[in-house]
């Protein structure tokens, strides 16, 4: 098929339960007790302020994206704001951001199938997950957005029924032999904040992991059906269903558990239910994070794909890959971004558990340069308008542009605070590299001249 557009077949239930979806991954059923270990129950406060400065991203992604809705997103903002370089960077390092993420998912689906089926290898499973997931993303966007609304209802579903579940243990004793737990485990095993402020700070790396994805959004606009209306709604809510979600959930573990207890006796998911009687909670939850990790493979073969598919259009990637199949959907791309996450199913044979540790911290690094990029691109993007169209634009960020310092600067915070970790140092040294290679290709393949030969067309021809 010669057509090269995207069709607009996300709808406004698919993109809200996306966004929703996006923000609650594996790593707040199964990955939580690691960063209570680090802040204690003061882990609450790191969520609000990660989630707060995630807010004041999206709402500059929100703003750009509702004005020029685009498949590309940051990608193309970055390119058209802050030059081609920074638009070729940032669209492949998020490709590389989801490759790397998504061999994690589709390793962890491989692990929680063998608590059904132990005498199947991890591979199979982690093979079977990577195709199924390219086949539903290669019918078409409302196929992929389909999987994905019932992916995060399952998971929205199993979070709000712990968080109900939890309050009732706190507030009157059910399943506790009638004794009301109280939230006095907030502050009885060595204060709210028993590691300080240094325990908060250490916990940021793997809290701003846990956002991975939320910018996702800005990928949807290319293909939703009416994206101010849906972009809109999802970015204003992101902020309070991260409240809901992580904070909420997290109050009720730490109130019911002491703290310092939390992961010695596995997922506290499965813990909650366990108390009110449910033998069967660990089969529960294993099934709840399996879709969660589906639910991220999905997503990243989609992000991937689009992504590729934008740097072709830019003539940043090969020119094949914008081409696109019967459905609308940029197959090629997508192929050659699942064909990298087979690189997923070798490592299952090689990848010792400390690699994990490796990927979120790989996967952060390229998060927060493309978060930075956006703040940065909607700083541009404010300041070559005319007070006019500033007074005009349609989903206005707030605190411009000191939020946007702000933000900024927690960022580079994060990066730092890397350094201190053994399990997340390694991230400043493979993005780093990662990002020097692709300025490296950038140049020796004479990508920069045919960018500029483009642009240089383009202006001649408006």
């Amino acid at each position: 098929m010669n057509n090269q557009e995207l069709q607009r077949g996300l709808e406004e239930r698919h993109i809200t339960l996306m966004s929703l979806g996006a923000c609650i991954g594996v790593g707040l059923f199964l990955g939580s007790a690691k960063t209570i270990e680090l802040a204690g129950p003061a882990i609450l406060i790191a969520y609000v302020v990660a989630g707060a400065i995630m807010f004041v991203i999206m709402r500059a992604l929100g703003e750009m994206a509702i004005q020029n809705p685009v498949a590309g997103s940051f990608s193309r903002y970055a390119k058209d704001y802050l030059g081609p370089l920074a638009g070729y960077i940032t669209g492949w390092n998020y490709w590389f951001l989801w490759v790397v993420t998504c061999m994690a998912e589709i390793t962890a689906v491989g692990v929680y199938m063998h608590l059904w089926f132990p005498n199947v290898p991890k591979w199979i499973w982690a093979l079977a997950a990577l195709v199924i997931m390219t086949l539903v993303n290669l019918i078409t966007v409302k196929a992929y957005g389909e999987f994905e609304f019932w992916f995060a209802l399952i998971k929205i579903v199993a979070i709000i029924a712990m968080i109900i579940i939890g309050l009732l243990i706190i507030i009157f004793g059910f399943g506790n032999g009638g004794v009301a737990t109280g939230i006095s485990n907030l502050w009885s095993h060595g204060g709210f904040a028993p590691n300080g402020m240094k325990g908060i700070l250490l916990s940021m790396q793997m809290v701003m992991f846990a956002y991975l994805g939320i910018e996702m959004l800005g990928v949807t606009a290319g293909e939703a059906k009416n994206p101010e209306k849906t972009i809109s709604r999802a970015v204003n809510t992101v902020f309070w269903r991260i409240l809901i979600f992580y904070v909420g959930a997290l109050f009720v573990i730490m109130s019911i558990y002491p703290w310092n207890e939390i992961g010695t006796a596995g997922s506290p998911f499965v813990m909650t239910f366990e108390k009110i009687g449910i033998r069967q909670a660990a089969g529960i939850i294993n099934f709840v994070v399996l879709t969660a990790a589906l639910s991220s493979c999905n997503s990243g073969i989609f992000s991937t794909g689009r992504m590729l598919f934008n740097l072709a259009e830019q003539n940043q990637a090969p020119a094949s890959l914008k081409k696109v199949n019967k459905g609308g959907v940029p197959s090629l791309a997508i192929i050659l971004s699942a064909a990298a996450l087979l690189i997923g199913v070798i490592l299952n044979y090689l990848v010792p558990e400390k690699v994990f540790a490796w990927v979120t911290s790989i996967s952060t690094f390229g998060a927060v340069w493309t978060w930075a990029m956006i703040l940065l691109s909607q700083l541009k993007f404010r300041k070559n308008m005319s007070p006019e169209e500033r007074a005009n634009i349609k989903f206005k960020a707030p605190f411009w542009p000191y939020g946007n310092y702000i933000a900024l600067a927690f960022l580079v915070l994060v990066i730092v605070l890397m350094a201190f970790s053994e399990d997340t140092w390694i991230a400043l040294v493979v993005g780093p590299i990662w990002l020097i290679l692709l300025v490296a290709v950038y140049y020796s393949k004479g990508i920069n001249k045919q960018t500029k030969k483009n642009l240089l067309f383009y202006e001649k021809n408006i």
